[in-house]
């Protein structure tokens, strides 16, 4: 066996690296998939100019790919939603130089799933050792794996890399039939206040449509792509993602997108895309060209929860952040990354920020934990 760095996912083939990339219980998560990744890499958006120049692991086994690890040099820490900017400030004033750094994640994407893609712990062992190795050989400052599974987080603790726990806020289906079978399971005043947004959402006589597949053209793109660079603009954010990168979605995984849009006398004024995975919807890039008082929340959350459920699905991710979904059915659930750092001394002095971190954020969910919407049950 063999580990070499490809500076291109389209090296391999679709079929090797979603090989890889899938497996039984959980299937082939879209956002690791080789579609959307060669996507970000063939429309610009990830590339040496943008800061995340490609440097993926394959592990080969008499010319067979048998193992992958997205993976990225960074010139920077945007765009991947797990801050670590003042490990980098606190490093190079202390005389270190923290950039360029390794990161396995999908960019601009705070998605759970797996980066060490293989289903055998051992071959999962080698790519990790050979990201490490990588950074050993330029001495390279630190390597981030984001969002992690709990298969590789288990690997990578072993190896005693160093934790760090985030929270998002995911709805979970219970087993409903039905929208209504999910607000029965709600106290009282937070299911009123969900059917009152729900109606005052509506009130402009807007229509919803569900658009899958190849269904989606391109004037829908354009319509979304519209919606996605307002929301941009109006948070002072920066568009990481170009037109080119929609367009090229419904090439190569049409199968997996959802565009959820809102439409007032026959023309789109709001619009969410939503990824599909084997158990889980993937809320992704609201946006809206005229503001409707709770349309984001009938979009965003109400819209993916009753697509979740007449579709079987376990679970939606709405994204990162947001206490604000609590009260609309979404709980608190904890994330993982896991990080190597080379540096001994800054490495102890992370580590230590960390427990702390975790302390709190553990405290955090046990304390948002109890203002989710549901009915107390009580003995």
């Amino acid at each position: 066996m063999r580990t070499r760095v490809i500076e291109s996912i389209n090296e391999v083939s679709e079929t090797d690296w979603n090989g890889c990339a899938t497996s039984e219980e959980d299937g082939l998560n879209p956002f690791c998939s080789h579609g959307f990744l060669s996507a970000l890499e063939e429309s610009g958006c990830v590339s040496a100019k943008s800061g995340w120049l490609p440097q993926h692991i394959i592990l080969e086994n008499n010319d067979k790919i048998i193992g992958a690890l997205p993976l990225y040099l960074k010139s920077h820490s945007q765009g991947e939603y797990v801050f670590d900017h003042g490990w980098a400030n606190a490093f190079e004033q202390a005389g270190g130089r923290y950039y360029p750094k390794l990161q396995s994640s999908i960019p601009f994407s705070p998605v759970t799933g797996p980066r060490l893609l293989s289903q055998n712990v051992e071959y999962k062992n080698i790519l990790l050792d050979a990201a490490i190795e990588y950074a050993h050989k330029y001495h390279i400052s630190s390597v981030h794996f984001t969002f992690i599974n709990d298969e590789d987080f288990d690997v990578m603790r072993a190896r005693k890399l160093l934790h760090r726990q985030d929270q998002q806020f995911h709805w979970i289906n219970n087993g409903y039939k039905s929208f209504e079978d999910f607000l029965v399971m709600l106290s009282s005043r937070k299911r009123k206040n969900i059917q009152k947004e729900r109606l005052k959402a509506l009130e402009a006589e807007l229509d919803i449509e569900w658009i899958l597949a190849d269904q989606i053209t391109e004037d829908h793109w354009n319509f979304y792509f519209e919606f996605y660079m307002n929301t941009a603009n109006r948070k002072w954010g920066r568009p990481y993602l170009n037109r080119t990168f929609f367009s090229l979605l419904s090439e190569k995984i049409p199968n997996d997108l959802l565009l959820i849009m809102a439409k007032r006398d026959g023309r789109y004024i709001a619009g969410a895309l939503n990824l599909i995975g084997n158990k889980t919807l993937y809320g992704r890039y609201w946006g809206a060209t005229e503001y409707h008082k709770f349309l984001h929340f009938e979009l965003c959350y109400y819209q993916a929860i009753d697509f979740a459920i007449k579709h079987k699905l376990s679970k939606v991710e709405a994204g990162a952040q947001g206490e604000h979904k609590i009260a609309r059915g979404y709980i608190p659930c904890p994330t993982n990354s896991m990080h190597w750092i080379e540096n001994l001394s800054f490495r102890e002095a992370v580590k230590n920020f960390l427990d702390q971190e975790r302390k709190a954020v553990g405290r955090e969910i046990e304390y948002l934990s109890e203002f989710t919407p549901f009915k107390k049950i009580t003995n």
